[in-house]
């Protein structure tokens, strides 16, 4: 694994060289939950790669000409293919790299995950409101409680499937998509909203026990710390360096 530390990269830096031949470049933003959706699948997938950590407050030029959104996740290959959006990226890495597939074989079955990631996507702007609210004094109880049923329901979906994770006994793509939020949970002051979801606390614990996750995860206190930066408007992407 190679890594570069983000500070290199911001507004003004000089692009990186070539891709190295055989491994698959990926820009990232080391406390992002989405670009760690893709970082999981490469550990999970063992793919070799080398990580270039973006300065997403003071975006340099060149990598915006190669994601105009300016947004991580984004991959180059040494061929200078770039594949940006993290779903899209898991996906192509589990199609380009097939040994150890994510998705489940079944066209059905891969289009009830995908299904699954639209609902799921649709509720992590509660992890941000709700905290934000918080910090500005508002009353988020409303929020929380529109979160809460909202997990419930995942919960229920364990309890009807009897499976240890959401796509089967094993992990699959759908449970490394929506991980992020969940390590985060106490970053957010959101752990009490787990509350009444046995089954969905048992997965969360699975989950702290996947290599994948534990090469990718960062501490409690660390990610505190970076939010707290995030929340004041002056994100310190390099914490804990």
């Amino acid at each position: 694994l190679k890594t570069h530390r983000c500070f290199l990269y911001p507004s003004g830096s000089a692009a990186p060289g070539p891709v190295p031949k055989d491994y698959i470049r990926v820009y990232s933003m080391r406390f992002c939950p989405f670009a760690q959706r893709t970082r999981l699948v490469f550990k999970a997938k063992g793919i070799k790669h080398e990580i270039i950590n973006v300065h997403l407050a003071d975006k340099p030029e060149w990598y915006l000409k190669k994601n105009p959104f300016g947004i991580v996740l984004t991959l180059e290959t040494p061929a200078g293919e770039v594949i940006y959006e993290s779903p899209i990226t898991c996906e192509y890495l589990d199609e380009v790299y097939p040994e150890k597939k994510l998705f489940p074989s079944s066209p059905f079955a891969k289009a009830q995950q995908k299904m699954m990631l639209e609902h799921f996507s649709k509720r992590i702007g509660y992890f941000y409101r709700i905290s934000s609210g918080r910090k500005n004094g508002q009353d988020v109880s409303g929020l929380e409680a529109e979160l809460k049923e909202k997990l419930s329901k995942l919960n229920e979906d364990l309890v009807n499937k009897k499976t240890k994770f959401f796509g089967g006994d094993s992990i699959t793509m759908i449970d490394y998509m929506m991980w992020p939020w969940f390590e985060r949970l106490e970053t957010f002051e959101l752990q009490h909203c787990l509350d009444g979801t046995p089954e969905l606390k048992k997965w969360t614990e699975r989950m702290r026990e996947d290599p994948a996750v534990k090469a990718t995860m960062y501490s409690v206190d660390a990610h505190k710390a970076f939010y707290k930066t995030f929340l004041d408007g002056n994100p310190d992407f390099d914490y804990g360096l």
